[in-house]
């Protein structure tokens, strides 16, 4: 069974940082394109930032310079390093199996975690 859960959300001051993990199992991991999306409230689904498996990286335009994706083959985590981070970047965060990782879309998504919730305020 596919599991990935998601920690390391909370509440920062616009400015702050924070680093989220996705702890996966239940898959091949480290063949696998996997991706970050996020989800503020009464809007979509938005694909922040996706990882191929050779460490190959892509990045939405409202994030790119500030957040970082990685992943640990060996320990099955993904993560996101979240810089500089501004208001409009609260929203529930999620990450995903996602096939089409540099697509830039959520077309390519398939299975995904619970998401935890990153609040940027003052």
């Amino acid at each position: 069974e596919v599991q990935l859960v998601e920690s390391g959300g909370g509440l920062v001051q616009p400015g702050g940082s924070l680093r989220l993990s996705c702890a996966a199992s239940g898959f091949d991991f480290a063949k696998s394109g996997m991706s970050w999306a996020r989800q503020a409230p009464g809007k979509g689904l938005e694909w922040v930032s996706g990882i191929g498996s050779s460490g190959t990286t892509f990045y939405a335009d409202s994030v790119t310079g500030r957040f970082t994706i990685s992943r640990d083959n060996a320990r099955n985590t993904l993560y996101l390093q979240m810089d500089s981070l501004k208001s409009e970047d609260s929203a529930v965060y999620f990450c995903a199996i996602d096939f089409l990782y540099g697509s830039r879309t959520t077309v390519g998504m398939t299975s995904r975690g619970q998401g935890t919730q990153v609040t940027v305020s003052s």
